[in-house]
């Protein structure tokens, strides 16, 4: 059974910092896309940043210069570092994963195979 597990969330104030994790169990990727969503109350699922198998990085507009996306394909992981945290910024953040070597949109949720529970991400104010 796949699973991805995300941890690191919490409470932090504006300005802060957090970092999140999200690992892989129960198959190994050959060719992993790993990306990061994020739902708040009352609003859709949106993208934050993925990782393509080829190594490139993307990230939506309000958290370039901010967040930063890596990841670890020998460990099937992926890691968010977000600065600079905004209220905003506060949500249920969501790990997705896919895997094979195709160029598909990174954007799209309806296009990854698999997903963690979510971890909860507050700023204050």
């Amino acid at each position: 059974q796949v699973r991805l597990v995300e941890s690191g969330g919490g409470v932090v104030q504006a300005g802060g910092s957090l970092g999140l994790s999200c690992v892989v169990s129960g198959v190994t990727f050959s060719s992993p896309t790993m990306g990061w969503f994020r739902q708040a109350p009352g609003k859709e699922r949106e993208f934050v940043a993925a990782i393509t198998w080829r190594g490139e990085t993307y990230s939506t507009d309000s958290v370039k210069g901010r967040f930063t996306i890596s990841g670890h394909s020998g460990a099937n992981a992926v890691y968010l570092q977000m600065n600079s945290l905004r209220p905003e910024d506060t949500a249920v953040y969501y790990c997705a994963a896919r895997d094979g070597q195709t160029f598909r949109s990174v954007y799209a949720r309806g296009l990854y195979d698999y997903w963690g529970q979510g971890t909860q991400v507050t700023v204050s104010s």
